[in-house]
């Protein structure tokens, strides 16, 4: 559908249920978010920022603050405070690299690691066993599916932020 009007194109009943099932789970995820800002007595931006670096550090890639900035779409300077306020409070630590000590990464405290974890212990059960009661080739067309979601979402993004 490259270059159609999404509004004037005929939609076929499973393209529109998917679209549906994106919005849906995106407004989940949201209400997720939302309570894991609760749950950590944060504001939601802090909380969504928290999570990206606890993820990001197990994933074993930590975030740079210019990253996080990238990710939640923020200035360096906003992402700059975010990370001062996150300290204040506890949950964030910033690290020289080993190689590059110019390289600043962000590394939750174990009380943050704490508090995640029971967080998900309380929240993430249905999803984890939703992913991993997904058979693997699912997971692969469902995971090829999202990557080119989310490259068009951030083309269009690009774009409009170009103006």
């Amino acid at each position: 559908m490259t270059g159609s009007d999404a509004l004037s194109t005929s939609w076929s009943t499973d393209e529109v249920a998917v679209m549906h099932g994106l919005r849906d789970w995106s407004l989940a995820s949201e209400e997720l978010h939302r309570h894991l800002s609760a749950w950590m007595a944060l504001p939601v931006t802090d909380a969504d920022a928290l999570g990206r670096i606890v993820w990001a550090e197990q994933s074993g890639h930590p975030l740079s603050p210019a990253e996080l900035a990238r990710q939640i779409g923020m200035t360096s300077g906003a992402v700059s405070v975010l990370i001062d306020r996150l300290e204040r409070a506890g949950h964030v630590e910033r690290h020289r690299g080993d190689a590059d000590r110019r390289r600043v990464n962000l590394r939750p405290t174990s009380a943050a690691r704490a508090g995640t974890a029971d967080f998900l212990d309380a929240a993430g059960t249905e999803i984890a066993a939703a992913v991993r009661d997904t058979p693997a080739e699912e997971l692969r067309v469902v995971r090829a599916f999202l990557d080119r979601m989310t490259s068009a979402s951030g083309a269009a993004n690009t774009r409009l932020r170009a103006g």
